[in-house]
């Protein structure tokens, strides 16, 4: 299938062209038409799959082809908001924002995106003009709608994108509060990557007789990411990094630390080996961090060290590694890390660096997936340790998952 076949309008199909793409993915194929009918959705799908073009191309589609009811304007903004697109960050919600941009330039549509950190300013403007699609992250939305510059009453679809993510958060009262402002006829389309109960039982509640599409949970990592994983102790981790950072083909690295701190003492380390790298993470002012994804996607800085608030919040294209410098305490989250990389059909490298105090998270990950990850000792910086023999036959997680199970993809 290709995105022409979906019947989308032509200046959509021109956008897509423009930016490179012919072939939808398996949750676009499954998302697609049936959010262009207007019907709600329950999407569980693994980061990197094209959950955002999923809901943003059909949205685009709608709204183009179906003019707001009313004739009259909201008398509230010059053009009544008619789709809300809520996420769980700033970066996350920013790459959302660059996607409408991108599929909607040639269909007059306007968005804009609200988050806190910067000044509000820019954002009230943008939203007296008037859009008709917002994007937000829960704080700074509610704060403007608290002080009058956001109204909801006209929306006619509602995205809630990294539910699970959202509730990881402590969004949920928040969420709550915003679904309160939402008229109750609308379309609601629901995310996540994971679909744990209590994402259920919230999905449960706001979806009117969904079509569920699960595209997940037969596949927990991105078959196109080769995993490896590094014994060392944890003082040489950083001279491995480098090492490695000077041994590979590397095109842009993202790599993960456990705190902020962390993050920040690697990029100074490799700063001082002649390797250019960035940090981002909360600590860091709304400009820097924003500034320093522009960047890592241009290929200024070909390395960018992270806490876990981007695991989920980078969209970035070419990104050929992901390095593990820690092992994620919880390993769903090992999952969305390595999704940064292997995307859009491309192949990717995820390495994870794994201490001796660190083998116990080494084991809940391959749990997750199934797999045991292939373990490279051939390195400058062996443990002196090496891991005990396992008594299962599991398959090792080397790459593309041949042995796997189709998924199951059904509709309620």
């Amino acid at each position: 299938m290709r995105f022409d076949d979906f019947g989308l309008i032509e200046p959509i199909l021109q956008a897509i062209e423009q930016e490179g793409y012919t072939d939808p993915t398996p949750i676009q194929v499954e998302a697609i038409p049936h959010v262009m009918t207007g019907g709600d959705l329950l999407g569980c799908a693994q980061t990197g799959t094209g959950k955002t073009a999923a809901f943003a191309l059909p949205i685009l589609h709608r709204l183009a082809t179906h003019p707001h009811p009313n004739k009259k304007q909201d008398k509230h903004n010059a053009r009544p908001i008619r789709t809300l697109v809520l996420s769980p960050t700033r970066e996350l919600a920013a790459q959302i924002g660059d996607s409408f941009k991108a599929y909607g330039r040639n269909t007059g549509l306007k968005h804009t995106v609200v988050y806190g950190g910067v000044k509000q300013g820019p954002q009230t403007n943008a939203l007296k003009k008037g859009v008709d699609i917002l994007v937000a992250t829960p704080g700074r939305l509610l704060d403007l709608m608290g002080q009058g510059h956001i109204h909801l009453g006209s929306v006619e679809i509602f995205v809630l994108d990294e539910a699970d993510r959202m509730l990881d958060m402590g969004f949920i009262n928040d969420i709550w509060r915003v679904v309160a402002e939402l008229p109750k006829k609308r379309q609601t389309l629901f995310f996540s990557a994971t679909m744990p109960f209590n994402i259920q039982t919230l999905a449960n509640s706001i979806l009117t007789e969904p079509i569920e599409v699960r595209l997940a949970t037969e596949a927990p990592a991105a078959e196109t990411v080769s995993q490896r994983i590094f014994l060392v102790e944890r003082a040489n981790k950083r001279a491995l990094l480098e090492h490695l950072l000077k041994e590979e083909n590397i095109v842009r690295a993202l790599v993960f630390t456990r705190t902020k701190l962390g993050a920040d003492r690697v990029v100074q380390y490799l700063t001082r080996k002649n390797l250019r790298a960035e940090a981002i993470h909360s600590d860091k002012a709304q400009n820097m961090r924003m500034r320093a994804l522009e960047n890592f996607k241009s290929g200024r800085t070909p390395i960018l060290i992270a806490s876990d608030i981007a695991a989920r919040g980078i969209d970035i294209d070419d990104i050929s590694h992901v390095f593990n410098f820690d092992m994620p305490n919880e390993p769903e989250v090992y999952i969305h890390r390595i999704g940064r990389t292997g995307r859009a059909g491309q192949t990717g490298v995820a390495y994870s660096f794994c201490s001796l105090e660190e083998r116990l998270q080494l084991d809940e990950v391959e749990e997750l997936l199934g797999q045991t990850i292939e373990t490279l000792n051939d390195h400058p910086f062996p443990s002196p340790l090496p891991r005990a023999a396992k008594r299962d036959d599991k398959p090792k997680a080397t790459g593309l998952y041949s042995h796997r199970r189709p998924s199951k993809r059904r509709r309620l």
